[in-house]
Parts: C-alpha cells; structure tokens; sequence
C-alpha cells in the first residue's frame, strides 16, 4: 500500500509538472498541432492552419467571438458558472442542448485534449483551464483560441477562415464577416460563414449586432 501511494504521489508530480511546462511553452510558442487537427489528417481531410499574433487580427473578431461564445470572458476566472447553470436549466427542460463552456475552456481543449472523451476529458478540461488563465493570461487565451479554433472542414483559425470564405486575411475584416466567422464556431463541420442559411444566418447577424455592443460596453478591454 505504501509502495502505491509513493507511485501515485510521484506519478501525480510528473503530470503537474510535465503539464505546467506544457502550457508554459504554449506562453511563448505557437501550438503546432492539436488532437482535432490530427483527427482531420487520419480522415485525410488535411488541414489548412495560419498563425497570425492577436495584434495583426481585426479587432472585430476578438469582440465577434465574444459576443458569440462568452460575453463574460474578460471578468471570469475561466468559468462562468451563470452560463453553466443556465445550461443545465434549459438541458433539463429538453430544449436544444448547449454547453456552458467559455472561451478559455474552449482553448484548453482545443490546445490540449481531443474533442468528446465524458467526464474524464472534462476535468482534464477544467484542470487545464485553471492553467492557462494562470500562466497565459485573458490577451493570450484570446490569440490561441482564434488561431487553431476549427473554423470550418479541415480549417482551423480565423486567417484560414477569411481566406477561405471570404478571400483576404483576417487584418481587415468587416463586422458581418466577423460574426459570421464566429457563427460557425459551435458546429464547424456543419456550417460555412460563406452564404449561410437558416439558422446560421439568423445567429451570424445577431452578434453581428452585438458586436457593437462589446465595443460600447469594453467587454472586450482585456483583448484590447
């Protein structure tokens, strides 16, 4: 018994610590792939990715992504517990199922996990989350999440979406390309920001509105 307490204790420091320096190099670095990527290899979809800095991404899509995905993102701690909640309210109610999850949940996962996995994946999840708000701060969360979000089929980021839907990069992007960029993040394999139809066209022009509303009320102040 003691023996595997030992084992376990020093199995428990090697994860903490191969992690923290993980997600430490991920400060400085650019991921160079993730699991979701390599899913789409393995399909032989390929992957169409470019990392651009923050800096050089319209600012639109920061606030875009916000209003889209997580209005509370910049006053959060990483998890926005409102948002889970009222999750698990309207789940309970059969209506269609969302998730609760922010951006910087998004980004642990997309950095660091695979998509799926249940219970185990989602505290490796949570954990991974406290990390990067740790170490990498809102700015930085902000920057992975819009370059190696999936954006559509085999493309991942926002320079690759514009290119993509939209032919020129992602430096100079109009608030409704913007949001319809942020409109396909949910469902990426399912919808296209280029001619978008039905639902995702009414979701597309709704943050298109929001978009504004970011800007107005500095819900994005900790991109900025």
């Amino acid at each position: 018994m003691i023996f595997m307490l030992r084992w376990l204790a020093k199995a428990t420091l090697i994860f903490v610590a191969v992690t923290i320096l993980w997600v430490g190099l991920y400060r400085f670095v650019p991921p160079p792939f993730t699991f979701t990527m390599m899913g789409d290899v393995i399909a032989g979809r390929g992957v169409t990715k470019d990392w651009v800095p923050l800096s050089r991404i319209d600012p639109d899509m920061a606030r875009a992504a916000i209003a889209g995905e997580d209005a509370r993102f910049c006053s959060h701690n990483g998890f926005d517990f409102r948002a889970i909640s009222a999750a698990a309210v309207r789940n309970a109610q059969g209506r269609r199922i969302r998730g609760g999850s922010t951006i910087s949940q998004q980004t642990a996962k997309n950095a660091f996990l695979f998509q799926g996995g249940g219970y185990l994946r989602k505290a490796a999840e949570a954990y991974f989350t406290v990390l990067i708000e740790a170490l990498w701060g809102k700015r930085r969360i902000m920057e992975v999440y819009l370059n190696i979000a999936e954006t559509g089929i085999g493309t991942y980021g926002v320079e690759a979406a514009a290119i993509r839907y939209f032919h020129h990069d992602a430096s100079h992007l109009s608030p409704t390309e913007a949001a319809r960029i942020a409109a396909v993040l949910p469902l990426p394999k399912k919808r296209a920001a280029i001619d978008p139809r039905g639902s995702i066209r009414r979701h597309g022009n709704t943050i298109t509105r929001h978009i504004g509303v970011v800007r107005r009320a500095a819900l994005d102040k900790c991109v900025s």
